[in-house]
């Protein structure tokens, strides 16, 4: 298994390791209700130095990044992000990613850790005009420190103005005494934030500063458990689980980052699927009955008549409901809509809402 450059950390702080994608990656501090409502309340810390991150470079490095990504880059400036995703040619997704806007000829494109080879070699497939491409995924750590105390926490550690870092934009300077470090404003969790890149030798100091400026606000490392609860109650897809190979765009409610002002990989394939409209689609629910809804869990009619599949699910530590999303029949898609899930056996009832679960 791989590691991080603070996987010592977690180990020394008690955390319970598990393997993700390849990595040994701390799934638990002190608990993920615990860790969940530290986020939600106040900040939480996450190691998440497995995602992967390529630097494109050079004058047709927008041209690659429009033909191979379905969201229009060319909106882009220095110091903004997009989400995007990269089409397949069999109306999939081949992953969901982050890119940067470094400069109008550099751009960082930040990828999901189990697919960081995947998507390399999808990249490099379509290069053909010499974009110069780096692979920084194993120099590169990086942290996510969310919550409403998240600006308080960091601010004292640079000169960076976080207080004015509006949503999904970046900054690159001096934090904690590290030259060149990127603070960016995405987030996962809907609680507000900031995600910290830098070299891995400048690991500990950071950590480290950051947990001491963290004390007098109750910040707690939390681990990939709260960051999986928090994102799902925000209705976030995670890749693997609510997205993949055989899901589309359109299909997963991400039309809004599927732009057909400009072609790219199978653009037109998924622009006549979002013209005739398609077969099934993702929505969030909630159950009406006691059960918790699983990846894999059939959700069915009231007949017992199978009507779709649960992507995630999980039980709301903000809102005490499980909840879930999952992929059925559009014409059944509406909120309000009756379902069950099918839980050993039982019917279980349950209504689909709109996400996000827990508003902002």
């Amino acid at each position: 298994m791989k590691t991080t450059a603070l996987t010592q950390k977690h180990i020394a702080l008690g955390a319970k390791m598990v393997e993700f994608a390849g990595y040994d990656m701390p799934v638990l501090y002190s608990g993920i209700n615990d860790e969940h409502h530290a986020v939600r309340k106040s900040a939480g810390i996450f190691d998440v130095s497995h995602m992967g991150e390529f630097i494109l470079k050079g004058p047709n490095a927008l041209a690659l990044i429009q033909q191979v990504t379905t969201n229009d880059a060319s909106k882009l400036v220095p110091g903004k992000i997009q989400y995007s995703c990269f089409p397949n040619n069999d109306g999939g997704i081949v992953d969901d990613l982050l890119v940067y806007c470094i400069d109008d000829k550099t751009y960082m494109l930040v990828v999901n850790a189990s697919n960081i080879q995947k998507d390399w070699d999808w990249i490099m497939k379509f290069n053909s005009h010499d974009v110069e491409m780096h692979n920084i995924s194993d120099q590169t750590s990086l942290l996510a420190v969310q919550g409403p105390d998240a600006t308080k926490i960091l601010q004292p550690l640079t000169s960076m103005n976080l207080n004015d870092m509006v949503y999904y934009t970046f900054q690159k300077g001096v934090f904690a005494g590290c030259e060149n470090v990127l603070v960016s404003n995405t987030g996962y969790t809907g609680a507000g934030g900031f995600e910290i890149y830098f070299e891995n030798k400048y690991a500990d100091t950071i950590w480290d500063a950051i947990m001491k400026e963290g004390m007098k606000f109750g910040l707690k490392p939390a681990g990939l458990g709260a960051r999986d609860t928090l994102r799902l109650e925000m209705g976030f897809c995670l890749y693997g689980n609510d997205i993949d190979d055989t899901t589309s765009p359109i299909e997963a409610g991400l039309g809004w980052i599927t732009k057909f002002s400009k072609e790219f990989n199978n653009s037109s394939a998924l622009k006549l699927q979002k013209e005739q409209g398609v077969v099934r689609k993702l929505v969030g629910f909630k159950m009406m009955e006691k059960g918790i809804p699983r990846k894999g869990y059939q959700i069915c009619d009231e007949s017992g008549n199978e009507i779709g599949i649960v992507t995630s699910g999980t039980m709301s530590p903000t809102l005490n409901e499980a909840i879930g999303m999952g992929y059925v029949k559009s014409e059944l898609s509406s909120e309000g809509t009756q379902i069950f899930i099918k839980v050993r056996d039982k019917l279980l009832k349950s209504s689909i809402i709109k996400v996000p679960f827990v508003k902002k």
